[in-house]
């Protein structure tokens, strides 16, 4: 596996390093082989790997031909720090904190 370091960064490389090695599987691959696994261990969880592949493939079949409804969309949550926009404007949102009466003369 090769990684390029630009500008001698090299925080950034190794980021680039960790998503490369997390998507080759080469973590989970380290954490199965730390211990030895039997060869009825090893068929089992196969088996169940098999089984979650494919239960996963028929659920996401069922949601393109309409059978079953696609999952929610999960909320995003805004940052506490910085209130949300507003929806179809460039003002921020209402915040939850009451403002103080403003006294006109």
């Amino acid at each position: 596996m090769q990684v390029l370091v630009r500008d001698n960064n090299v925080d950034q490389a190794l980021r680039v390093l960790k998503k490369k090695m997390q998507r080759e599987g080469i973590f989970r691959e380290m954490k199965q082989r730390k211990a030895y696994e039997k060869p009825s261990e090893r068929k089992t969880r196969e088996k169940a790997e098999a089984v979650r592949r494919n239960r996963k493939a028929a659920r996401k079949q069922a949601i393109r031909e309409g059978l079953i409804a696609a999952p929610k969309p999960k909320p995003r949550f805004a940052s506490p720090r910085r209130p949300a926009l507003a929806p179809n404007s460039g003002t921020r949102a209402p915040t939850a904190e009451p403002r103080a009466p403003q006294i006109e003369s």
